[in-house]
């Protein structure tokens, strides 16, 4: 195992998580996880355009709830600015990484909220009301993101549909999924498998900063002396996904930050992911999206101009 492999480990293992939240917080944030109300709508913040004074805006996706009142927000909507939109207690707020939402706190309208906020490495939770005055923290929490990315993918999924909101039931579902998720990552974990969990979790580090090199499954697993067959079984037991299958996941949602992104040629995206050959990028991206690169990237800013 390299120097560098190495430290990666120790790190995902090794170093001390912030001090635990309360118990009485995670009772509070479990109690509020078991009553939120079915979602049956969805609003979304997009990153488009500067936020207000006020906004709300962090570099990691978020949903926010509303348990109970009636919350007016001021929301990013591409290139027409802002929006407002109205969030019940049946109506989730999706934010994408940098989404920002500008909520309308009114004298003597009491809201209690609830947001779900998922960082990289861990997600977190933040119960809160506001009294008709000021606004008051009741709860916050958080625990590590662990096991399959479970999460990671429900949270593309509802990335896609930013600029699809034409499609009503299907964010309701996924948010839903989200927070059946977020119930599992709140059970306490199998010691063995949070440290066959860490492990692969420095595996997927270093797959996030090399994944434009040309790496291989036997490089990987030469890397961090292992076999590649227990590489494979790693993935397969924590992922769900053969480690090329999870490889080109990774480099095709670069590809598509890419696209939205930025005007390169297809031909360079391909090879700044790690592709070398530009029309297997081309037929595997085809495959997983049920479009080309190209038809991609002029559906996207079609959305973000209407």
């Amino acid at each position: 195992m390299t120097a560098d492999a190495r430290a990666g480990v120790a790190e995902a293992i090794a170093v001390p998580m912030p001090p635990p939240s309360s118990a009485r917080a995670r009772e509070q944030i479990a109690e509020v996880l078991g009553r939120l109300p079915a979602v049956e709508n969805v609003v979304f913040a997009t990153e488009k355009e500067e936020g207000t004074e006020l906004a709300y805006r962090v570099p990691f996706p978020r949903v926010g709830f509303v348990l109970s009142g009636r919350l007016e927000h001021l929301v990013g909507a591409g290139p027409s600015g802002a929006a407002r939109v109205i969030q019940t207690p049946n109506t989730a707020l999706f934010a994408p990484a940098d989404g920002w939402n500008d909520p309308q706190w009114r004298p003597d309208e009491p809201v209690e909220t609830f947001d779900l906020l998922f960082g990289k490495q861990r997600l977190g939770f933040s119960h809160a009301t506001w009294d008709g005055r000021r606004q008051v923290s009741l709860a916050k929490y958080d625990v590590p993101r662990r096991g399959p990315r479970t999460g990671t993918f429900i949270l593309q999924a509802l990335g896609e549909l930013v600029w699809r909101q034409e499609d009503t039931a299907t964010p309701a579902l996924l948010v839903r999924a989200l927070v059946a998720h977020a119930r599992d990552m709140m059970r306490p974990p199998n010691p063995v498998a949070t440290r066959s969990a860490a492990f692969l979790q420095a595996i997927r580090d270093h797959i996030d900063e090399h994944y434009r090199a040309r790496l291989t499954r036997e490089a990987v697993a030469e890397t961090f002396d292992i076999t590649p067959n227990y590489l494979s079984h790693l993935f397969q037991k924590e992922v769900h996904l053969g480690f090329n299958e999870y490889l080109n996941v990774v480099r095709l949602e670069k590809a598509k930050a890419l696209l939205r992104g930025y005007d390169l040629s297809i031909k360079e995206i391909a090879g700044r992911c790690g592709f070398a050959d530009s029309n297997y990028f081309c037929r595997l991206f085809r495959q997983k999206t049920d479009r080309s690169p190209s038809e991609y990237r002029i559906h996207y800013h079609s959305r973000a101009e209407s």
